[in-house]
């Protein structure tokens, strides 16, 4: 059955590629086509480069915190997230994340099926300066990482072709609609004034809250204390995972000018302040320093800081890095590992530390820093408005991710089981999903 619809999906995309000049609209060149800044399309290029690397680096960065026969699986699990969602992306989600609204929910993706109408002689509503077609490929990038993240939570035990199944339907039913909400303009949480610079809701949080889903629904390794199998990969994923994010956020700024500045500024010591402030704890709480406890540090640090990255000053900045990994080792070391095996601690992580940036956001935010904020400024400035925004959208963020990621992980187990055999488990995924091994 599987090799049918394989055979189903590959023809089909081959025929409506093939005959798309007759089946889409055509995307004439406007009379007097748009001019762009040529130093902001340039840094969006690159931008847009620098996420994609993240994905690999991630890979990197789980691959060499699992056990050695599970590291090509778990490399390829981020790998093949490139793949998918690209062509995914391209074909019909990016028209569900900035499509005509419906309802504030959700876009249309008709008028943009394979990006009809994404061309490079038009632009979108917020990036004016830069060519539509950029901004749709720059957004990819933060799609392609996020269903990457959640990997971390179920590690070790995963059927890679329910994993595959699992990564379409989260791109199409949680990240699109949580996208559209928060980016778009006329999304339900932009117009209720939520700000998120970079994913803290759409990346962070919603791969956070279904990795958790992931892990409960899973259950737990047959062998749940493992060695990790190179922590030189460790290192090595947080170094590319760090440059990446330069993009991720300073690229958020969607142009080269003061704001990404402000957002590669923030990044960098959000970063630095959270390894400083891990290591620090594990120290106080009698760990030894370790690489391993410096690299999550900084991961924490930039997922804290990427929802305010463009909203926030320098020493806020660094305040977001430490206390986020304050919360998170905490959770990491409180985490109720024997009932829920949360693997890499991808929710401890990743969710917590969005969490935490999201609520931080609504504390640090100033309009001397972004205009774009307003006078619905931080809680720190006396205006609790956008504080109240931020706490209300988290609790909607983590209900609808969580709750509509359980129910994929269970109609997605009714379609082909999610997790492997325990000989396969015990013979190690590269082996038994790959034929591969290291």
């Amino acid at each position: 059955m599987r090799k049918i619809i394989l055979s189903v999906i590959l023809i089909t995309i081959l025929v409506l590629t093939f005959i798309s000049n007759f089946i889409l609209t055509d995307n004439p060149i406007p009379e007097q086509a748009v001019k762009f800044d040529t130093g902001d399309t340039a840094w969006m290029i690159v931008a847009t480069a620098f996420v994609l690397l993240m994905t690999p680096g991630l890979g990197f960065f789980y691959g060499g915190m699992v056990g050695k026969k599970n590291v090509i699986s778990t490399m390829l699990q981020s790998f093949m997230a490139m793949v998918i969602v690209t062509i995914l992306w391209v074909v019909v989600a990016f028209g569900l994340a900035f499509g005509p609204t419906i309802g504030g929910i959700i876009g249309n993706p008709l008028p943009n099926l394979f990006f009809q109408g994404v061309g490079t002689n038009t632009a979108w509503s917020l990036a004016p300066t830069i060519p539509f077609m950029l901004f749709a490929l720059f957004q990819a990038k933060f799609a392609i990482i996020t269903p990457a993240l959640i990997t971390g939570a179920f590690a070790e035990r995963v059927r890679f072709w329910a994993y595959l199944l699992f990564m379409v339907l989260f791109i199409l039913l949680i990240y699109a609609p949580l996208a559209h909400m928060t980016w778009h303009p006329d999304g339900y949480f932009f117009k209720m004034g939520v700000l998120d610079f970079a994913g803290g809701t759409v990346v962070h949080m919603s791969a956070g809250w279904a990795a958790l889903a992931g892990a409960m629904f899973l259950g737990k390794r047959k062998i749940q204390k493992v060695n990790p199998a190179r922590i030189t990969y460790v290192l090595l994923g947080t170094g590319l995972l760090w440059f990446g994010w330069f993009g991720f956020n300073a690229g958020s700024a969607l142009g080269s000018n003061g704001l990404a500045v402000q957002a590669l500024g923030t990044t960098t010591v959000a970063a630095a302040a959270a390894a400083m402030a891990w290591v620090f704890l594990d120290k106080i709480i009698g760990h030894k320093l370790s690489a391993l406890g410096a690299c999550i540090g900084a991961v924490v640090g930039l997922v804290a800081i990427t929802p305010a990255a463009g909203f926030v000053s320098i020493p806020h900045a660094i305040f977001i890095g430490a206390f986020a990994a304050i919360v998170s080792n905490l959770v990491v070391s409180k985490f109720p590992k024997g009932k829920i095996d949360d693997a890499l601690d991808v929710f401890a992580c990743h969710g917590v530390g969005g969490m935490v940036g999201m609520l931080l956001t609504g504390v640090f935010a100033s309009k001397a820093i972004n205009p774009a904020v307003g006078d619905n400024q931080g809680l720190i400035f006396g205006t609790p408005t956008l504080f109240i925004n931020q706490l209300t959208a988290l609790v909607i963020v983590s209900i609808f991710a969580f709750v509509g990621s359980y129910i994929l992980f269970y109609v997605v187990n009714k379609i082909t089981p999610l997790r492997v055999t325990e000989e396969k488990e015990e013979l190690g995924l590269d082996i038994s999903q790959h034929g591969e091994f290291l």
